[in-house]
Formats: C-alpha cells, sequence, structure tokens
C-alpha cells in the first residue's frame, strides 16, 4: 500500500450536544483553526476545516444541525492521523474550558471522533 493509502476519505468529526447554539459552533470552527498544530496543517494543505449539516440520522446533532469536520488531504496523511486526532480532542477539551470560563452556562458536551467522509 502507497503512503496515504486508505485515508483519502479520512476526517475527524466534533459534534456538539443539543444544547449548542450557531455561535458555539461558529466558535469552536474558529478555534480550531488558530489552534497552531491545525493552523499549520490548514496553511500547509493537508488540512481541511469546515462545518456540514449533520445528515447520519444519529438523533444527536449539534443543536443547530450542524457538524465540524477537519478532512485530511494530502499524500502521507495516514502518518499522522492519530496525532492530529489527539490535538483536536485537546483543542476541544481548551475550548470547553475556555467557553465554560467566559459564557453563562455550562458548555455543550463534545464528541470527537474519526470518521470517513465525501471530500465534496
Amino acid at each position: 500500500m502507497a503512503e496515504g493509502d486508505g485515508v483519502a476519505n479520512q476526517g475527524i468529526r466534533v459534534r456538539l450536544d443539543g444544547t449548542a447554539t450557531e455561535w458555539d459552533v461558529g466558535a469552536l470552527r474558529k478555534w480550531l483553526r488558530r489552534e497552531q498544530p491545525l493552523d499549520e496543517r490548514v496553511r500547509a494543505g493537508e488540512l481541511r476545516i469546515h462545518e456540514r449539516p449533520v445528515s447520519d440520522g444519529t438523533g444527536a446533532p449539534m443543536g443547530v444541525g450542524t457538524e465540524i469536520v477537519l478532512v485530511v488531504t494530502g499524500a502521507g496523511a495516514a502518518v499522522f492521523f492519530q496525532e492530529l486526532l489527539e490535538q483536536v480532542k485537546r483543542a476541544v477539551a481548551a475550548w470547553r474550558a475556555n467557553r465554560d470560563a467566559v459564557e453563562a452556562g455550562d458548555p455543550p458536551d463534545a464528541e470527537v471522533e474519526p470518521v470517513n467522509v465525501d471530500d465534496r
């Protein structure tokens, strides 16, 4: 198998629970984009961060029916995928802690998981 095979449709999905607002989704996406290791990968063309409607019918979408997807692109993606997944988990935890400190009410719970994505 050539380097990068099997990861062409690999990504990381971040979902907030039903208490999330549209503001929470946008703020988390911006937070992820500003995280240094993620920002470096975006600038290098190895990663794209975007929002998309929830479409899998799990019954636990973000409050606004949106999820954040980080799409892995470029050669060698398999080499850094696990590291990237851990970076995203840490970044989401940091966002939740910050959100808890600066906003009223509890921050929404978050799920971070690998997912196959349609690279549209």
